[in-house]
C-alpha cells in the first residue's frame, strides 16, 4: 500500500533538502530572491492549467505552488524570521478577522445562527465594506497610511492598475456613470492620435499607457478582469491565425509569402467560420 504523505512529510523533505552536509546543492544555494521566478512561474502554471480546463494536472501544479511555500517557510525559519507554522497561523488569524460575518466573536470555532444568513446585494455590499474597512485598519497598523501603499510593483501591470483604481474608488474617486469612462477612453484616444501624428516617442508612451490605464478603468466598470480578457484575446488571436496558417498550407501555399489581402481574406474566413 502506498504510503499517504502529509504536509509534515514535505516540511521533513524541505529540510533534508537544505540540510548542509546532506542535501541538494542546488536547493542549498537558493535564497528569496532567486526562487522568487520560479514561484512566478508556477503560478503562471496554475492559472493557465485552469484556463485550459485541465483539472487532471491542477493538483499537480497546485502542489508545485505548494512546494513554493515551503521553500519560502524553510529558509525563514534558517534565518529565525518565520517558519511555516507561524506563516498558517498569521494566515488564520486575518482571515477569522476579515469575515467577522462568518465568525462573529473573532475566533475559529465561533459561528453565526442558525438561519440568520442573509445573502442579498445590500449584504454583499456591506460585507465588502466591512472587509475593506478591516484592510484599511491592518495597512495602518503596518504603518502604510496612504490608500495605495501596500499595491506591490510586481504584479502584471494590467492588475496593478485594476487595484490602484479599485482603492482609489474605495476613497471616492471614481466615475459615477459607465458612458464617463467610455469617453475618457475616447479621449485618450485622440490624445494618442495626437502625438502619433507629430511622431513624439516619448509622449507616444505616455499616451498609450494612459489609453491602456483608461480601459482597465472600462473593464472595472464592466466588472471585467481585464487580464483574463487580454489572456481570451491572446488565446483567440493564436486560434485563428493558427488556422489561417493550415487553410495556407492546404492551399499548397507558403503563408509568409501571400499578399496582404490574400491575408486578410483568410483572416476573415477563419472568423465567420468561428
Amino acid at each position: 500500500m502506498t504510503r499517504q504523505y502529509t504536509v509534515d512529510d514535505l516540511r521533513y523533505l524541505m529540510q533534508r533538502l537544505r540540510n548542509p552536509e546532506s542535501g541538494c546543492p542546488w536547493d542549498l544555494k537558493q535564497s528569496f530572491s532567486t526562487i522568487a521566478k520560479h514561484t512566478l512561474e508556477e503560478v503562471y502554471e496554475v492559472i493557465d492549467a485552469i484556463e485550459r480546463n485541465d483539472l487532471h494536472h491542477l493538483g499537480e501544479e497546485l502542489g508545485d505552488l505548494l512546494f513554493q511555500v515551503i521553500f519560502y517557510a524553510e529558509l525563514g525559519a534558517e534565518q529565525k524570521i518565520f517558519d511555516f507554522d507561524s506563516v498558517v497561523q498569521g494566515l488564520v488569524e486575518k482571515l477569522v478577522r476579515r469575515h467577522p460575518h462568518v465568525f462573529p466573536l473573532g475566533t475559529l470555532e465561533s459561528q453565526i445562527e442558525p438561519g440568520s444568513r442573509v445573502d442579498n446585494a445590500e449584504e454583499q455590499a456591506r460585507i465588502k465594506k466591512v472587509w475593506e474597512e478591516i484592510k484599511a485598519e491592518e495597512r495602518a497598523a503596518k504603518g502604510e497610511g496612504k490608500t495605495l501603499d501596500d499595491i506591490p510593483l510586481a504584479i502584471p501591470a494590467l492588475s496593478r492598475a485594476q487595484k490602484l483604481q479599485k482603492r482609489a474608488a474605495s476613497k471616492g474617486f471614481d466615475w459615477q456613470h459607465l458612458n464617463q469612462v467610455v469617453e475618457v477612453v475616447r479621449d485618450e484616444l485622440e490624445e494618442l492620435e495626437a502625438e502619433i501624428a507629430i511622431n513624439d516617442t516619448a509622449a507616444i508612451e505616455d499616451e498609450l499607457g494612459d489609453l491602456l490605464f483608461s480601459c482597465v478603468n472600462l473593464a472595472r466598470h464592466l466588472d471585467v478582469d481585464p487580464e483574463r480578457a487580454l489572456c481570451r484575446a491572446n488565446g483567440k488571436f493564436q486560434r485563428r491565425f493558427q488556422a489561417m496558417e493550415e487553410l495556407a498550407q492546404q492551399a499548397g501555399s507558403d503563408f509568409s509569402q501571400l499578399s496582404t489581402d490574400k491575408m486578410e481574406e483568410l483572416w476573415v474566413e477563419v472568423k465567420l467560420a468561428e
